[in-house]
């Protein structure tokens, strides 16, 4: 039958939806009940899965491979949309069947949901993560406005429950306002932060890898531990992806977050998250699109690895 492009259809890549037998699959969690400024980020999956249908064939021009035939689309996850703790405890099971599955890319959502995707890999690897973080914000704070958690407190978390290796996590982007603690948290807990206005003038390859070869060198000397990479679109410079909840100026470009993407592909990657895509505030959808180059770069990197 002649595929048409004009014609609907929801998933990711207009991948086959529900596949056990794929090793790759994307899954949205269609969550925004944490963000602290403007909601709309439980659109994302849908804009993220629509904005991948621009990619065509989807033969990377890096890796040169596509992951057309190796991925699945396994929907929505079914989540409350009331309590930030009810949706964490009906999303951990839910996540632990279909890491045992697939290599997922999670399609967010706001970055409450990176807390318990955590909790779940370092239950079924049965060690901690490294991480590597893209966003505009530190994600450090100890509270929520007052509440005990949400999408401001899952790196602080994250470390306090030993869901990390500290002196493995990196931070790319940060540039927002808060105190001296919460920025330099995770560089006090030996960890690594590469501030926006550290990457001013970064753009070719060599040039950030240079930049984030030390932080290599750690993740050899802790002998390759599983990576789990989570990438808020509010890294990127508000011109790059207007789409946000809580924009910040002064950021990374698509060029950049590309360029890292690219280079990393030969790390021990476990998964992935990209979340914070808030379609209301979108202009001509450039956030979903950066987003869905961002996640098919990741899973195009895992199938060069082998995947």
């Amino acid at each position: 039958m002649t595929a048409f492009a004009f014609l609907s259809n929801t998933s990711f890549m207009k991948a086959p939806t529900g596949d056990a037998g794929k090793p790759l699959a994307v899954a949205g969690v269609a969550w925004d009940g944490s963000v602290t400024n403007r909601p709309g980020a439980r659109f994302g999956p849908r804009a993220i899965r629509e904005a991948s249908h621009m990619l065509c064939d989807g033969v990377h021009p890096h890796f040169d491979t596509s992951p057309d035939g190796r991925l699945t689309d396994a929907g929505d996850l079914a989540l409350p949309n009331t309590s930030l703790q009810a949706m964490r405890a009906a999303m951990m099971p839910q996540v632990a069947r279909l890491i045992r599955q697939h290599h997922v890319a999670w399609l967010g959502g706001d970055h409450s949901i990176t807390l318990p995707l955590l909790r779940a890999y370092r239950e079924w690897l049965g060690r901690p993560l490294a991480v590597i973080h893209f966003d505009a914000h530190c994600d450090t704070w100890r509270d929520h406005f007052g509440e005990p958690s949400g999408h401001g407190t899952w790196v602080y978390e994250a470390m306090q429950e030993g869901l990390v290796i500290k002196e493995c996590f990196i931070q790319l982007g940060i540039r927002s306002s808060g105190v001296r603690e919460a920025r330099e948290y995770v560089r006090s807990q030996g960890g690594t932060i590469h501030t926006a206005r550290d990457l001013r003038g970064l753009e070719r390859p060599d040039e950030l890898m240079r930049l984030l070869a030390p932080w290599r060198d750690r993740l050899g000397a802790h002998g390759g531990p599983p990576l789990y990479l989570s990438l808020d679109i509010d890294c990127l410079d508000p011109a790059f992806a207007p789409g946000t909840g809580t924009p910040e100026p002064g950021g990374m470009t698509t060029n950049q977050v590309l360029s890292v993407l690219e280079q990393i592909a030969d790390l021990p990657l476990v998964g992935m998250d990209c979340v914070e895509v808030s379609p209301p505030y979108d202009h001509a959808e450039l956030s979903s699109y950066a987003a869905a180059c961002f996640v098919w770069t990741y899973l195009c990197g895992r199938i060069a690895q082998g995947a």
